[in-house]
């Protein structure tokens, strides 16, 4: 994929809450980093200090943690114009207990947190951009927590289909599964049901 073209998605997704200027655009551009990741590639494992955010131009991340029994937790998808990173390792710059793997070929574009600092200082409209992006990542989080305490995993299933419309027949149906907080059996049975 030519370089312009991922340039032109991450700017249209930041162009969603802030106007940039030209000498803005190639301020912010001249900070990311490509990076080209493997199927079942870690671009960030638990115990490492997460410097960067991610930027999906194609392919699919997903988060998870791993319990002590071995089983894994699916907490976030990140497709194709969506950010993500280890938010708690980011801020702060201690170990974090996310995996970030890619579940396909994935590209990303890479924004270090050291860069990000600069760029608040010297583009200011980025730290409304960061804000919004934090934001609603919050109220997601929340969201799901308050949904896995209370709907049933049918309604869990109903809001992961309207939260990641793109994914609903192109991820394992164990990813899924382990979104949503069932076992990849359960899942099969219940969607067969629906």
């Amino acid at each position: 994929m030519p370089m312009d073209e991922p340039l032109a998605l991450i700017l249209n997704n930041v162009g969603k809450h802030v106007n940039l200027t030209p000498a803005e655009k190639n301020i912010f551009t001249a900070m990311l980093q490509p990076k080209q990741l493997k199927r079942k590639q870690h671009w960030v494992a638990s115990g490492d200090i997460c410097r960067h955010s991610a930027f999906v131009i194609s392919g699919c991340l997903r988060g998870y943690t791993v319990d002590n029994n071995g089983y894994e937790h699916v907490l976030s998808f990140a497709p194709r114009d969506w950010w993500m990173a280890d938010m708690y390792s980011l801020l702060t710059h201690q170990p974090g207990n996310l995996n970030i793997e890619a579940l396909e070929d994935t590209e990303i574009l890479m924004l270090p947190k050291s860069s990000q600092e600069d760029l608040y200082q010297q583009v200011p409209k980025f730290e409304r951009v960061f804000r919004i992006l934090a934001e609603k990542s919050l109220v997601a989080y929340q969201q799901r927590l308050i949904d896995n305490l209370s709907l049933p995993a049918a309604e869990r299933y109903d809001r992961f289909c309207k939260r990641y419309p793109t994914l609903i027949y192109h991820l394992p149906q164990k990813q899924i599964a382990s979104y949503i907080g069932v076992t990849p059996e359960f899942f099969s049975k219940m969607r067969k049901g629906l």
